[in-house]
């Protein structure tokens, strides 16, 4: 294992050991309620990215994702009573398993086909969900939260270190795929889809992979959102604003690396709870709405992109 491996992990240790440490001063539950948004956006990004952003396929699929994480883990726990890392866990290997079949229904289509193709997945599995009463069906179901488990006091907090090792997992997961030799094959399939065929790229496989893994990263996230809320309904999970707002977050923090998904989701999801609470809700889509314009007229490679520019800037202002 190189030091950079090293180095990430011990980092990621550092991380979630003052996010548990964030758990013991803040009693503020309402920061962490915030903050287990932000983080749920973060997985959103990241694994949107992984298909999105390396191999250029628009997926607008994310809410179909997230919406099947929430009610396979509803199913769980209310047939199993399964406790909710299984239920993560579970929405992950369903989200593997929709993110390979959809690949197989849907990635031999190219550009606004494969998109259209993604919304429309959206709305079948959203009407299958209505239609399954023992979830809810269209009226939505209560979920009574389990007794928290030591060493939290607070299921909010619990939550809260939850998300912050998802956020870890799927980072890991982006950097291992951009730097590995999937990654130089998706960004071939970006790049000239039929010349990377040419050369011999398994194209094919390397698409449903980037599927697979982007399924289920974001179907785990979306396990934890019933317990978060006490609450689901199939308006609220299979929302499109999921879909928008990965898309979003992706192009606004650049989607060339692994940390441009991470950064457009903290600055976006910073911004959309500070107006929660200041103003109103209502200008969410608003601001996500100019934003991504200001960035994909102003700056199509993101804040990655300014902010490597403005340090070649300062180089050759230092070099002269």
């Amino acid at each position: 294992m190189s030091m950079r491996r090293h180095g990430f992990w011990i980092g990621a240790l550092c991380v979630l050991a003052l996010a548990y440490g964030l758990t013991l001063a803040i009693r503020n539950e309402y920061a962490f309620f915030a903050g287990f948004i932000i983080l749920q956006f973060i997985v959103l990004a990241t694994a949107w990215n992984i298909l999105g952003g390396y191999a250029g396929y628009v997926n607008f699929g994310t809410s179909a994702f997230f919406g099947i994480g929430v009610y396979t883990a509803i199913f769980l726990f209310k047939a199993l009573g399964a406790p909710l890392l299984v239920q993560m866990a579970g929405a992950a290997v369903m989200g593997a398993l929709l993110g390979f079949v959809t690949g197989l229904l849907t990635l031999r289509l190219h550009g606004i086909f494969f998109s259209i193709a993604t919304v429309a997945m959206t709305i079948i599995l959203e009407t299958l969900v209505i239609n399954w009463k023992y979830v809810g069906g269209a009226t939505g179901i209560q979920v009574l939260r389990p007794p928290v488990t030591e060493p939290f006091d607070s299921y909010i907090k619990m939550l809260f270190v939850i998300g912050v090792a998802l956020v870890i997992v799927a980072v890991a997961l982006s950097r291992h795929v951009q730097g590995s030799w999937i990654g130089r094959g998706l960004r071939a399939i970006r790049d000239d889809e039929t010349a990377a065929e040419c050369t011999g790229v398994p194209t094919l496989r390397l698409k449903l992979l980037a599927c697979s893994i982007s399924g289920a990263l974001m179907c785990a996230a979306g396990a934890p959102s019933a317990m978060y809320l006490q609450f689901a309904d199939t308006t609220s999970a299979f929302n499109l604003n999921y879909s928008v707002s990965a898309l979003a977050m992706s192009l606004i923090g650049g989607t060339s690396h692994w940390a441009g998904p991470v950064l457009g989701a903290i600055v976006l999801g910073v911004t959309q709870q500070a107006l929660t609470v200041t103003i109103s809700s209502e200008l969410n889509v608003l601001v996500l709405g100019v934003m991504l314009i200001l960035f994909v007229v102003g700056a199509p490679e993101g804040l990655l992109g300014l902010l490597r520019k403005g340090w070649a800037r300062l180089a050759r202002g230092g070099g002269s």
